[in-house]
């Protein structure tokens, strides 16, 4: 099964689903500092670089697909409403006009909660009356990735559209009732981790580990604000998009309250405290150890990070989804379905390529 993928980011959204069985022979991704990643990683796949407002409908493949939802980079509700204004929820209706055109047999988006406020339930209502004009059955729910084999509390909304053309909506896949925490996650890290050098660059040729290396620098006082420890028995906070925001390594002990909105290091400890690395927060999201990040400044990998889909979470989801498209395939309802959509029709071809290969 072949699907594409727009914003493809570091390609953590469709790295589970090459897990899940799906095969990803063309992507989009705009971003300069991401591309070296993506393309090393998956060194197979085309990688179109252009902006995806000027990308042609015709000029992306018809194979069943993926679509990744537009980057957003508020943190906080307060910059949320900013975001809904500016130009990156106008990317949203770039998604229309190639739905539209292409007609894929599913696609989805994932984002963060605070999509869910009331305060934008009309720009989002907008958004999803627009995708059912056009013939799609929505499944939408709000996940915590830590139900899902991921050592991290990760609260995230999860969008899923099949055509009606499936005769199917998507049914969410249970929790594992299995909860990780960091010891499970990077114990065995926990002694070889390096701070990055002088400008936050690289250690690329002293690294034991790849990518074991975390952001040196001062921490603001919004991030002393609160505790930023998370214990060995106890998943990690979510992993945030600056490398300031880093949560704080488990061998520290919790942070010292001292007033409201005030807390500060345990004293003569202060030597514990220290950001995850890398490899530590790829761990968090359940990367495995072979996949390898480039960059030239160790900041902009967990600006890389934040955007990610935890491997293992998304992997569920897509394991459901390869499922019902392989069920649908192989039901008897596909000889009755010939001419109802032009994705139907695309579909079946890429399927008995497949099958014929």
């Amino acid at each position: 099964m072949k699907i594409i993928s727009l914003f493809s980011w570091c390609w953590w959204l469709d790295l589970w689903f090459k897990l899940a069985g799906f095969e990803i022979p063309w992507a989009n991704e705009y971003d300069k500092t991401i591309r070296p990643t993506l393309q090393h990683n998956f060194p197979d796949t085309i990688v179109d670089s252009r902006d995806i407002r000027k990308v042609p409908s015709d000029e992306i493949p018809d194979w069943i697909w993926i679509i990744w939802w537009p980057p957003c980079q508020s943190r906080s509700e307060a910059w949320a409403w900013r975001w809904i204004q500016d130009t990156r929820w106008q990317l949203f209706y770039e998604y229309i006009r190639i739905i539209k055109d292409k007609q894929p047999l599913f696609f989805l988006a994932e984002n963060v909660s605070w999509i869910l406020a009331g305060k934008h339930n009309d720009a989002f209502s907008d958004i999803l009356n627009q995708f059912k004009n056009l013939w799609y059955e929505v499944s939408m729910k709000l996940l915590n990735a830590n139900d899902y084999w991921v050592p991290e509390d990760r609260q995230r909304v999860i969008i899923i559209w099949y055509h009606h053309s499936l005769w199917k909506k998507f049914i969410f896949p249970e929790s594992t009732n299995k909860w990780l925490t960091l010891k499970d996650a990077i114990w065995d890290l926990q002694d070889s981790a390096l701070p990055a050098r002088i400008g936050n660059r690289p250690n690329w040729n002293d690294l034991k580990i790849s990518n074991h290396e975390y952001f040196i620098g001062e921490y603001s006082s919004i991030y002393m604000s609160r505790n930023r420890v998370r214990a060995w028995n106890e998943p990690s906070f979510t992993i945030q998009a600056g490398a300031r925001h880093a949560p704080i390594h488990p061998q520290a002990p919790k942070m010292k309250f001292i007033e409201q909105n005030k807390r500060i290091f345990e004293p003569w400890k202060e030597h514990l405290y220290r950001r995850l690395s890398v490899r530590e927060c790829a761990r968090v999201q359940t990367f495995p150890d072979n996949f390898n990040f480039l960059y030239e400044r160790v900041g902009d990998w967990y600006k890389m990070i934040w955007n990610a889909v935890p491997v293992n979470f998304a992997n569920a989801i897509a394991n459901q989804i390869h499922k019902d498209i392989k069920d649908f395939f192989n039901g008897p309802k596909i000889n009755n379905l010939i001419g109802i959509s032009s994705s139907l029709v695309k579909a079946s071809r890429v399927w008995m390529l497949v099958t014929s290969e």
